[in-house]
């Protein structure tokens, strides 16, 4: 799969991700194989709400405090500080699973408890991702398979 379909699927599922797109119905079992962003945002969902909220706690006053335009920074930087105490605890778990369950933490949190921030945070988010993780899931075989193998 090309990088670009890749990220085209990476906003449409940080869209179903943080705006509770996935609650919608869907039709019998479908195809396991074909891409559903409500889906994976709920295999996500579930990924980030397993996360303790203890270490998210002090990250999350850096994000609040962060003007609209500092936040895609302040967002990059708690991701990989997040991931730095994970890798003292799981340093089986490859290091872009660690950033997905770290970024997909991190976004939740804040769309609980800053909801007026979810835009800013899903923008930076899908930036996130894009940039730093496309490659590996090109190499997984998609969002598909990602969704797939989420033992984290």
């Amino acid at each position: 799969m090309a990088p670009v379909d890749i990220q085209k699927q990476t906003g449409a599922v940080i869209h179903c991700l943080l705006q509770d797109l996935d609650m919608v119905e869907h039709d019998g079992p479908g195809d396991e194989n074909s891409f559903d962003p409500a889906k994976i945002a709920s295999m996500l969902r579930e990924l980030g709400d397993d996360y303790d909220e203890k270490v998210i706690q002090p990250l999350m006053k850096n994000v609040q405090r962060a003007a609209a335009d500092q936040v895609v920074t302040v967002f990059s930087d708690s991701v990989d500080s997040m991931c730095k105490m994970w890798v003292v605890e799981r340093a089986e778990v490859a290091s872009e699973k660690q950033l997905l369950k770290a970024a997909v933490t991190l976004a939740i949190y804040v769309k609980e408890t800053c909801p007026d921030m979810t835009n800013v945070v899903e923008v930076a988010m899908t930036g996130f991702v894009n940039n730093r993780l496309t490659n590996w899931i090109a190499k997984q075989g998609g969002w598909v398979s990602v969704s797939k193998n989420s033992t984290f």
